[in-house]
């Protein structure tokens, strides 16, 4: 779990503008130092996110203003992790995505429930000590409405319905919410649940796109360029993994696969050659990890996200066994002085 630490997206900075919220006078409500807001990967506490997001609600008299927050229509209102999540193959794989990215760099939890004919996908704080500000619940149940939309082509998907902490407001505003998600929506539920069919998890995205190399991380591809040379089995499944760094630990069934022959097979020609699934899988992480530490800023529990690890501390111990120093002392390291 990622420490209280919660990064503002320069998606949702992008957003505030183009909406034209103050943002001057969201920070003095919030009680945050614009020097701090203005940094190149602002990061705030719980509670200062919460203020944030409280003022932005309190700054407008629009209703549907969180709900605007979230939208992204088009590839600049999109996070890294959205796009990761829009190429996925499914709404129930690019959840669980979200769900490991969100656990390695900050302190949220998404799970997803599965009850009969529904999906109850549930967005909790761990370290809250109130519930989440409506605009923000907002903002994240638009940005997943989106998702599914986009990916898979269908604008008329709705959820089977919403349901939210807050009071019941009023009856405009009730129809508003409805005819936004296109599904019943409740107030003053036990949580705040976005509610699919689970018809709609396992709907096909076609956006989906197993190669992502390029798309999200610019120059990825050539810091691995020496594997496109594959001669040797184990450069050739290094050349795979190298592709593969985004946001899953390939398996050695799914490596095996593209080179058309058994896992079997390829664990034994591997150790014909001196080497192993998992020697491969490490000299690929830790080549992509020190690529992104040096030309990058992604911090070292989203460079985690992107190389498969389950945990933050997994990707630490791994990084020290390779480096003999933690991702951010290597980082600085090596930095130009």
């Amino acid at each position: 779990m990622g420490a209280d630490l919660i990064p503002l997206s320069k998606v949702s900075r992008l957003r505030m503008r183009e909406l034209g919220i103050d943002e001057a006078r969201v920070l003095r409500l919030a009680g945050i130092s614009p020097e701090v807001y203005r940094a190149p990967r602002p990061r705030f506490s719980t509670r200062q996110f919460f203020a944030l997001w409280q003022a932005i609600g309190e700054v407008s008299d629009d209703p549907a203003l969180g709900l605007r927050m979230g939208e992204h229509r088009s590839a600049e209102h999109v996070e890294v992790i959205l796009l990761v999540a829009m190429y996925s193959a499914n709404l129930h794989e690019a959840m669980e995505k979200i769900a490991r990215y969100k656990r390695l760099v900050c302190p949220e939890e998404i799970t997803v429930e599965y009850r009969g004919a529904e999906a109850i996908a549930h967005y909790r704080w761990t370290a809250a000590e109130n519930h989440a500000p409506p605009t923000l619940t907002d903002a994240m149940f638009a940005s997943g409405l989106h998702l599914v939309r986009r990916g898979t082509g269908n604008a008329a998907i709705t959820p089977r319905r919403v349901e939210f902490i807050r009071r019941k407001p009023t009856a405009e505003c009730v129809a508003m919410y409805e005819a936004y998600f296109g599904c019943p929506v409740r107030f003053g539920a036990a949580r705040d649940l976005l509610v699919w069919n689970v018809a709609t998890m396992h709907e096909p995205f076609l956006t989906h796109n197993e190669d992502l190399v390029d798309l999200l991380l610019p120059g990825l591809e050539a810091a691995l360029r020496d594997y496109a040379k594959a001669q040797s089995l184990s450069e050739q499944v290094g050349a795979i993994l190298g592709r593969s760094m985004h946001g899953e630990r390939p398996s050695v069934e799914a490596v095996a696969k593209q080179l058309h022959i058994s896992p079997r097979t390829l664990q034994r020609r591997l150790a014909d050659e001196g080497t192993s699934y998992q020697q491969q899988l490490d000299l690929v992480r830790q080549q992509t990890a020190r690529h992104l530490l040096t030309s990058t800023d992604m911090e070292a529990g989203e460079i985690a996200f992107f190389l498969g690890f389950e945990e933050i501390n997994s990707f630490t111990r791994a990084f020290h066994h390779w480096e003999g120093t933690t991702p951010n002392r290597w980082r600085e390291a090596t930095r130009p002085s």
